[in-house]
């Protein structure tokens, strides 16, 4: 796994074989980027903005963000031995200062005081098994997190079917090979 453009390019990135965090393939990733930069239909771009990469794993899409551009990254991930790859990615690539870890549940966005609002991308990339997606997009809008004009990235296995809700409209939607990633905005 490695950094694919930007500043960062090649760098490569630490994994482990734990079966409990599945890696972003650099291909998929790739793909994700291109139709960031590339589709009419998004109206922002990765340099300059504030993202936030829930269900971060090894930290390889925020990573590839600040590689490209973004001001800041918050990686929220709460797997300990995954956390500890995570914190040496940052490191090793000299990330620090633009990034910061939140060590929590996921599911716990809505009840904390952690002060997450305004992001222009969320990125979400949870276990295929995960099945309360429509949930974390409701607590998206109702928290503020993602700006009303932002776009969430989700990343699932491509046999799920997901529930979005209504006001959630999904402007993108790509085939992987096993995966199928959703981009979409509220409105």
């Amino acid at each position: 796994m490695r950094i694919i453009s930007g500043n960062l390019k090649g760098k490569k990135l630490l994994i482990s074989k734990d079966k409990h965090t599945r890696p972003l393939k650099d291909n998929v990733k790739e793909s994700i980027f291109n139709i960031l930069e590339h589709s009419k239909l998004i109206n922002y771009k990765i340099s300059n903005s504030n993202v936030l990469d829930l269900f971060s794993g090894f930290g390889s899409f925020g990573l590839e963000c600040l590689s490209r551009g973004s001001k800041h990254v918050t990686f929220f991930e709460n797997h300990n031995p995954t956390l500890r790859i995570l914190k040496k990615n940052i490191l090793n690539l000299n990330c620090s200062k633009n990034a910061k870890i939140i060590e929590k549940d996921v599911f716990c966005l809505e009840k904390s005081n952690i002060n997450l609002m305004n992001y222009e991308f969320v990125f979400l990339d949870p276990p295929y098994k995960e099945h309360r997606i429509k949930l974390l997009i409701k607590i998206l809008k109702n928290s503020k997190i993602l700006k009303s004009d932002g776009i969430a990235l989700i990343h699932r296995d491509k046999k799920h079917r997901d529930e979005f809700p209504e006001d959630f409209k999904v402007i993108v939607n790509k085939n992987y090979g096993r995966s199928k990633i959703f981009f979409g905005r509220f409105g």
